[in-house]
């Protein structure tokens, strides 16, 4: 085999690994395994069998499905359990569980397409990994049947099969094509409007955005909240313990709106507190997953601290 470069392909098999893992860390590792597997093999590569697309594909479901193997799923904190009904509860990090992580979009220019939402990534996990391979190769990616089984090592009868039972146990997770993208322009004065009000730790102005049954919920720590106005009781809690002058970075994650919320220091200056990821439907926020976790931070290539004379908010 002659020289290939692999690099074209790293995005979006990132973003596969990632519906496969839950973890944007642990699909750059798999990748780069993957190419690393795939360059000391190239000269065992048969173009007459397969593209190198395909071929890569094959390698990297391999390695995913080795990874996952006795490995328990990455869950959201609405995946374990019902929602809290106390919002003074202690905020205890389950650090235990392997928590689902958020996509960061500009890592990989990721399209916002409705495979990437957090809220299906996270029904996914609950799949057996080979039915998750069969969803995601076969919607999602569009290959044949027979190139799934053929990089399956299985028939195309199988992978049908698989696909029907992986779409039986999905079709609960309804909402997903109706989460608008970060770039509608109604989506855009909403988030618009939570960044600011969140800024200014108002919190009325925060409830009046969202929808009645809107769900928060803060992986590591396993509580939740539904409703507005448990959401809206939490948010006075959290400005009550952090204080106001808040600022607040605009991202997109998982093709969804999101935001980097920064908190003021008391010695001046704002440190990083969270990432935010919103789905907005029908004007209203309905659903915000806040991520504390560092791994997640770093993804996103986010500062820790901006002096208060750096920090600006992007518009």
């Amino acid at each position: 085999m002659g020289p290939v470069d692999f690099e074209p392909y790293r995005g979006e098999l990132v973003a596969y690994c990632y519906r496969m893992l839950g973890s944007f860390h642990e699909a750059e590792d798999l990748v780069q395994e993957t190419m690393l597997r795939a360059w000391k093999a190239r000269d065992r590569y048969d173009s007459t069998r397969a593209s190198v697309r395909t071929w890569l594909y094959r390698i990297a479901t391999n390695a995913c499905l080795t990874a996952l193997e006795g490995r328990a799923r990455r869950p959201l904190p609405s995946g374990l359990g019902a929602s809290s009904e106390d919002p003074g509860a202690p905020l205890t990090p389950a650090l235990d569980i392997p928590w689902l992580q958020p996509f960061p979009d500009a890592r990989f220019d990721a399209d916002a397409r409705a495979d990437m939402r957090l809220a299906l990534v996270a029904a996914m996990q609950v799949l057996p990994p080979r039915q998750r391979a069969v969803l995601v190769l076969r919607e999602v990616l569009e290959f044949t049947a027979a190139e799934v089984a053929e990089q399956l090592g299985t028939t195309a009868a199988a992978v049908n099969s698989a696909l029907q039972r992986a779409r039986a146990a999905l079709a609960d997770v309804g909402g997903v094509d109706e989460v608008m993208e970060p770039g509608d322009p109604e989506t855009h004065a909403v988030v618009q409007r939570y960044m600011r009000a969140f800024e200014a730790a108002d919190v009325p102005a925060i409830v009046r955005l969202l929808t009645d049954e809107a769900v928060l919920e803060m992986p590591p720590v396993p509580l939740w909240y539904r409703g507005s106005r448990d959401y809206g009781l939490f948010m006075e809690r959290v400005f009550a313990m952090r204080g106001t002058g808040w600022g607040v970075r605009p991202l997109t994650a998982n093709g969804q709106p999101a935001l980097a919320a920064y908190a003021l220091e008391p010695g001046g200056g704002h440190r990083l507190h969270t990432v935010q990821v919103l789905t907005v439907t029908g004007g209203r926020i309905a659903h915000n997953v806040v991520f504390a976790d560092p791994q997640v931070f770093e993804a996103f290539d986010l500062p820790r601290q901006i002096s208060s004379g750096e920090f600006r908010r992007a518009r």
